[in-house]
């Protein structure tokens, strides 16, 4: 599947890809780049609860910062 880059960097994700993944509009992508290529990864509306049970050692505390700082800048 492709889709096109705009003027303002802004692309549509499939149909088929949110179907699958079961993404809605309050989802956010993360974008991963590494010696391979450019890797996207969806976060779901609220990552705490996705995150749950993966991190230690104030991977939590992090992410709550991010998030916050996601939000005053919306």
């Amino acid at each position: 599947m492709r889709s096109t880059i705009s003027a303002r960097g802004q692309t549509v994700i499939p149909a088929e890809i949110r179907q699958q993944f079961h993404l809605s509009p309050a989802d956010r992508l993360e974008w991963i780049v590494d010696a391979a290529g450019i890797h996207v990864k969806p976060v779901k509306s609220n990552p705490i609860k996705a995150f749950r049970g993966r991190g230690s050692g104030g991977s939590v505390a992090r992410l709550l910062a991010e998030r916050h700082q996601d939000q005053r800048q919306e």
